[in-house]
């Protein structure tokens, strides 16, 4: 796992209560320490009838705090008044899994241990995760006080469908690591150079049907689209992703368009980038598309020989709409366009730049093994008309979807 830009160097606070699905908190302060956080665990007395304090302190190089008054040796803290510190120092608090006795306590304001007493002490965002029965979740008393600490600010990840450990079926399974790693950089990224802002990312290859079970399509992937939402998300920004990539999980807090057809995709984009600030347009999509879709699929004894003829018509150029949209509203306020070539990239990449309006193109020769389509890197130029041409050497996807988010901060900047 790669170090996350908006986790590296953060103090996070994870705090785990007494439940089974404890378990799943160390991958989580394994994660969290692999992007590059600083995390520090608590764990109530209940939690330790589940796991160790060593098992934790293995995966974040961290003293764990287990007691309020005990000396640090012994797994408290090294001083009556150190909780305080714990909770001014971090930047997010975090309780995974929480059970319906912590956010009792937590919702009456209850102070009886070290996790209780550091949530009353620190000042940063709380987030908690339920884990319980279902019945529990269910329950009007538990309902009440989640309902209270949501009044009060506190970030709740709603907890899963799934079987318990009991055999019985309900909601109340703790999320896994992916999904909670999500929430928390929503979260941490909530008042990012981004906030406020609308964000509109497409992503994937369309599909073009022939028949019922055939299309036409290419090889994008779709990673760089959702990375650049990701990206977006990470800076605060509220972000709408259209996208005919559906084998990839959209970012959470992202909403989700999903789409397959060129002319789907048209009537999308022109929809919600109505008056979107930015509009991201890295799905690949089709030029063109059959002239006449067969209602059953086509069978090699329906055919001619041993050719199929198929006429395509031309797709319309949805960056183009957005610029004659744009003229008319002023809206998208900022406008990236992706270049996709196998040859003369600089050239065609200009050419591209200048004739659709874009305020910013980011273009890649798909030629290349290591980058482009179908792989998690990426090489690309990044081209304005104020800035110029800026190469970017190969690279992760999502440190490319950082660069270019960054770079639509000062576009909109400038745009003001």
């Amino acid at each position: 796992m790669e170090t996350i830009t908006l986790i590296e160097h953060k103090h996070i606070v994870l705090a785990v209560t007494g439940s089974i699905a404890s378990y799943k908190a160390v991958d989580l302060a394994s994660k969290l320490t692999q992007a590059g956080a600083i995390v520090e665990v608590i764990m109530t007395d209940s939690a330790q009838q589940f796991i160790t304090p060593l098992t934790f302190e293995s995966v974040t190089g961290q003293p764990v705090y287990t007691h309020l008054w005990k000396a640090e040796s012994n797994g408290g803290l090294p001083t009556h008044i150190a909780h305080v510190g714990l909770g001014e120092q971090a930047d997010l608090l975090v309780i995974v899994p929480a059970t319906a006795n912590t956010i009792a306590k937590l919702a009456h304001g209850l102070a009886d241990d070290l996790l209780t007493v550091t949530v009353l002490a620190t000042r940063c965002p709380l987030l908690i995760a339920p884990a319980m029965d279902g019945a529990m979740y269910t329950h009007p008393a538990t309902r009440a006080n989640l309902q209270t600490l949501i009044e009060r600010g506190v970030y709740v990840i709603e907890p899963e469908e799934g079987r318990f450990a009991s055999g019985l079926v309900g909601k109340g399974r703790l999320p896994d690591t992916p999904v909670l790693m999500g929430h928390i950089r929503r979260l941490l990224g909530q008042r990012g150079h981004l906030a406020g802002q609308h964000v509109v990312v497409t992503a994937g290859g369309t599909r073009e049907p022939l028949d019922p079970v055939r299309y036409i399509s290419n090889r994008s992937s779709g990673k760089q689209g959702y990375s650049i939402a990701q990206a977006a998300l990470d800076a605060g920004a509220t972000v709408t992703l259209i996208s005919s990539a559906q084998h990839l999980v959209a970012p959470i807090g992202a909403e989700l368009v999903t789409v397959n057809t060129a002319l789907e995709m048209e009537r999308t984009v022109l929809e919600y980038s109505t008056y979107a600030d930015v509009l991201v347009m890295a799905a690949a999509v089709a030029d063109f598309r059959p002239s006449n879709i067969a209602e059953q699929k086509i069978k090699k004894t329906e055919t001619q020989g041993d050719t199929l003829m198929v006429e395509l018509v031309r797709n319309p150029d949805i960056l183009l709409e957005v610029k004659a949209q744009r003229q008319e509203t002023g809206f998208p306020r900022v406008v990236v366009g992706f270049a996709a070539e196998s040859e003369n990239l600089l050239v065609n990449a200009k050419s591209k730049l200048d004739r659709k309006g874009l305020d910013l193109l980011i273009a890649n020769d798909i030629s290349a093994s290591d980058a482009g389509f179908e792989v998690d890197t990426n090489r690309v130029l990044l081209l304005s008309l104020d800035e110029g041409v800026k190469q970017l050497e190969l690279r992760s996807k999502m440190q490319v979807a950082e660069a270019v988010v960054e770079r639509i901060a000062v576009l909109l900047e400038q745009s003001n």
